[in-house]
């Protein structure tokens, strides 16, 4: 066949990629830079990439003000493309082929990523991947073969602390005390043996980790000192509270004196004396 004629295809001034990334990718690209009049790599705040039936994607650091990039429904394995976008805030790679996060850590501005419905299969690699970032919020990560670990959604929480909404799902204060109870038996340990004064509260926030709540009143039909108590509480809460303040109980038992007979009091065997009685004083 003829070679085709001068200006056949389009020329890509802007983009110089390696020769190993396909045509399609720098033209996903450079057609997006014509659709929105791009002139300068300075002006790309965003792109639209999604659906173009992407493999691979060229390098984007050339765009230092990239701010939003939709990748998804595309057939990505990787995303290496990402190395000097540090301004990145939102980032879509949901429905993709992805099985490796390495790239992710150079982004420290990332807000939102959508990772859902990709092959991610080591959930340490994962969150080890995901921790430098201290700005996201907002992450997914469901339909992940990553997902069938029967503690993902709590190991996760406990790895990064600071996102908020996890699969479409806030991220609640239980949740936070559940992972420390699983992951830190330590810290779990020391905030049980807490009982004078007021509760710990058991949120995880790493600057200040031990924030105290305002002391709970203890229940009116709540008695020192019983261990059959069969009280109904509606709050957890409440019947971990009633349970702390037993564990610090204590208990002195002496022999009250004053109902001890004389020795006359014996000889005499008067009709009205009574036995001695035990004394008993109760301390928390």
């Amino acid at each position: 066949d003829p070679p085709p004629p001068p200006g056949a295809f389009p020329r890509l001034s802007l983009l110089e990629a390696p020769e190993a990334v396909t045509p399609s990718a720098r033209w996903a690209v450079e057609d997006q830079l014509k659709i929105c009049g791009h002139k300068r790599d300075a002006d790309v705040f965003e792109l639209f990439l999604s659906k173009k039936e992407l493999t691979e994607v060229i390098d984007l650091s050339r765009f230092k003000n990239l701010k939003y990039l939709w990748l998804h429904h595309n057939k990505l394995h990787g995303i290496t493309f990402l190395t000097r976008n540090y301004y990145l805030a939102e980032l879509y790679l949901n429905n993709n082929e992805i099985f490796d996060l390495e790239g992710l850590r150079c982004l420290p501005s990332l807000h939102i990523l959508m990772l859902h419905h990709n092959e991610l299969t080591n959930i340490d690699a994962t969150v080890k991947e995901l921790k430098g970032m201290l700005n996201l919020k907002t992450l997914t990560l469901y339909q992940n073969p990553l997902c069938q670990y029967n503690l993902y959604r709590l190991y996760v929480i406990y790895h990064l602390p600071g996102v908020e909404l996890l699969d479409r799902n806030q991220v609640t204060e239980k949740e936070r005390r559940s992972m420390i109870t699983i992951f830190n038996h330590k810290k779990a340990h020391i905030i049980q043996s807490i009982a004078f004064r007021g509760k710990v509260d058991a949120s995880w926030d790493p600057r200040s980790p031990f924030k105290q709540k305002p002391a709970q009143r203890v229940p009116s039909d709540f008695a020192f000192a019983n261990n059959v108590d069969k009280t109904v509480f509606d709050d957890p809460e409440d019947a971990v509270f009633v349970r702390s303040l037993k564990r610090s109980v204590m208990t002195i038992t002496s022999l009250n004196w004053d109902t001890v007979p004389t020795r006359e009091e014996k000889y005499l065997n008067e009709k009205g004396t009574k036995p001695a009685q035990m004394l008993k004083v109760t301390l928390r």
